[in-house]
């Protein structure tokens, strides 16, 4: 016999098994009823028997109906008695039907509504029999033998779906090394305080966290909340720091849907909640069909940006997806990674250097790439500094080829992923990617004939990345200390790798051709700001247990990085978080540009000294006329701020 034949065998004698039970509560809950009321006239036993019959049948026929044998009652919750409340309230409806259609009646209404209300009690305590034997058997024992469970009290900060989840996990979580008791809810909705929730009370809006925490003796602060601004997580996160408890946060148990891993029930609170945590989404908006079904190639895709779109353009389902990039053993984790993903796409890592025009064009020859997303970069401003021949020669020289043979092979979309460094930049690093963005800009407009839709996407820090101060951070706090930052007032728009390149991908399916998207990164945050809010998050102090040094300002570092030039006019777009500047012509002899560019990667810099000035003299080439402004602009009072040289920030504090 297989092992299916068994199962099914062993499904089948459980079924009947219950049914038998069921059977056996609903006709003791008659015999009890009747023979318990003192009846004022006989009752007419010829009619009671196969009233009793007819109404078992349909008893079981309606719990088959509902579902209620085919659920494991060890492992539902309270909220699945509403099925067998529903079941057994039909059969009580048809039954006193047919009893009042039936002339003599052979049951009095009192006994139809006794041993009805009998039956659903026993339905109820036979499948939940397990709960209430456990929960009999520690309180036995707390009063017998004064043994109590150990178990941590927990309150939820959210009253929502996700705290309601929360709260079912930690009353099931018995078989794990601790257990959760939870003493209720915090939530600002004042229509909910006072209600319950999962047997636990709402208890007050989350100004009131510290008094809560106090009366109820919590020990563990669980953040139920998944769609929360920075300024309002922060706001609730200083209240929650002022109590003894612990404070954790729940994953969003909707985004662990289709994990082949498993999920921790809490986690420790990062970098990425301070800013805000919106969900990551495809708009409704967005017509997402222009990248949808094509053949996918991501240059750069070993790194924090190139690797997220690689994992994210998954959900748009690539006909196959091309992966390039010159760190190999990068490259191949991320394919072994991506492929167990998706185990049916056809994933081609290259190991090809963007610069090497002869490597990239068998890749776009062979595999005939539909959208090309240009992530390849590099982006270490002191790196960069230092070396800056091999910042032309990667981000300049490999920008050109790309977009290059884009065009030669009828490339649909391509996207060069910017940064907010190539805004009046003040470093290598940043001339060179605002020489990559005018490649772009000048290509689309010489070749406005082509086929090739080409844009540019900038945005500023992304959390998390090679290179940001958060991974810097968490390596210096490990190691004691002390956390170095350049300037007290260095400040930075961040965003979340996963959020910004969502919104990439967004803007390329946007485009329409020499298009110029940039990210609303939101809020500035204050470097030492968040430095200060890592150390406490570790339980530490700041400048007591963990030194903060001011080391100065870098070259080619900004103390303020902006998103726009002065010329620059962002509009509105059909997604709320993706601006777009006004298209502009270039003013220059846009041929000589790229002659001299060529030239450039050819050849180097003069030297390390001059090498910022001499890109910055071929920016100035292609100085461009802006267009009228559109009467559609709408640049944000932070934005506005940004654009005339004095930007505001939000404490991360």
């Amino acid at each position: 016999m297989s092992t299916r034949t068994k199962s099914l065998a062993k499904r089948y004698i459980y079924t009947v098994i219950s049914i038998n039970i069921d059977i056996w509560i609903y006709v003791f809950a008659y015999v009890f009823a009747l023979s318990a009321r003192s009846l004022p006239e006989p009752i007419i036993i010829d009619l009671n028997v196969p009233f009793i019959a007819i109404s078992s049948v349909f008893l079981i026929t309606t719990f088959v109906l509902s579902g209620i044998y085919q659920r494991i009652w060890s492992q539902t919750s309270g909220d699945d008695a509403s099925y067998i409340l529903r079941a057994t309230g039909i059969v009580f409806i048809v039954t006193t039907i047919i009893n009042l259609m039936t002339s003599p009646r052979p049951v009095p209404i009192s006994v139809l509504i006794i041993y009805h209300f009998l039956a659903l009690g026993g339905f109820i305590v036979v499948r939940f029999r397990g709960r209430l034997i456990g929960a009999f058997h520690w309180r036995y024992r707390a009063v017998r033998f004064k043994e109590f469970p150990e178990y941590e009290r927990v309150l939820i900060v959210g009253a929502g779906n996700s705290g309601q989840h929360t709260a079912q996990r930690f009353r099931k979580n018995k078989d794990q090394q601790y257990n959760y008791k939870v003493v209720g809810f915090l939530d600002d909705n004042i229509d909910k305080i006072g209600m319950k929730i999962e047997d636990s009370k709402v208890l007050g809006p989350t100004d009131d966290v510290v008094r809560i925490v106090k009366e109820h003796h919590v020990e563990l602060i669980a953040f139920a909340i998944h769609n929360i601004s920075g300024p309002e997580f922060r706001r609730i996160l200083e209240l929650c720091q002022k109590t003894d408890a612990r404070i954790k946060i729940v994953p969003d148990p909707f985004k662990l849907f289709g994990q082949t891993t498993g999920a921790p029930t809490l986690r420790d609170v990062t970098p990425e909640d301070l800013i805000g945590r919106s969900i990551i989404t495809k708009h409704k908006s967005v017509d997402l069909s222009p990248i949808m079904n094509r053949v996918v190639m991501v240059t750069g895709a070993a790194g924090s940006i190139g690797s997220e779109i690689s994992r994210q353009i998954l959900d748009y389902e690539p006909v196959q997806l091309i992966l390039v990039d010159n760190n190999e053993s990068a490259l191949h984790d991320l394919h072994i990674t991506l492929q167990a993903y998706a185990p049916k796409l056809d994933i081609v890592p290259c190991l090809v250097d963007v610069s090497q025009y002869t490597q990239l064009q068998y890749i776009y020859q062979k595999y005939c790439p539909q959208v090309v997303f240009h992530a390849a970069a590099y982006k270490h401003v002191p790196m960069v500094e230092r070396f800056p021949d091999a910042a032309i020669r990667v981000n300049i020289g490999g920008t050109m080829n790309a977009v290059e043979l884009a065009l030669l092979n009828t490339v649909e979309r391509f996207v060069l992923v910017s940064t907010d460094k190539a805004v009046d930049p003040s470093s290598v690093m940043g001339a060179s990617k605002r020489i990559c963005e005018q490649i772009v800009h000048a290509v689309a407009q010489t070749h406005d004939y082509g086929i090739t839709q080409f844009t540019t996407v900038r945005f500023g820090n992304v959390l998390g990345s090679r290179g940001s101060v958060v991974p810097t951070f968490n390596r210096q706090i490990d190691q004691g200390g002390p956390i170095t930052i350049t300037h007290p007032e260095m400040t930075r728009y961040f965003m979340s790798i996963s959020e910004a390149t969502n919104l990439v991908i967004h803007a390329g399916a946007m485009t329409t051709g020499d298009d110029v998207f940039v990210l609303r990164m939101g809020e500035v945050v204050k470097i030492a700001d968040l430095a200060e809010r890592m150390i406490r998050l570790r339980g530490l102090r700041p400048n007591i247990d963990i030194p903060i040094k001011f080391t100065g300002i870098r070259p080619g570092e900004k103390l303020h990085e902006q998103l726009y030039e002065n010329d620059e006019n962002p509009q509105s777009t059909k997604h709320p978080y993706i601006t777009k500047i006004d298209s502009s012509d270039l003013n220059g002899n846009q041929v000589e540009f790229m002659d001299r560019l060529r030239i450039l990667v050819r050849d180097g810099v003069q030297s390390n000294e001059t090498a910022l000035q001499e890109l910055r003299t071929l920016i100035e080439l292609t100085d461009s006329i802006p267009k009228p402004t559109n009467p559609e602009t709408v640049p944000t009072d932070d934005e506005q701020a940004v654009k005339i040289g004095n930007p505001t920030y939000s404490s991360i504090n």
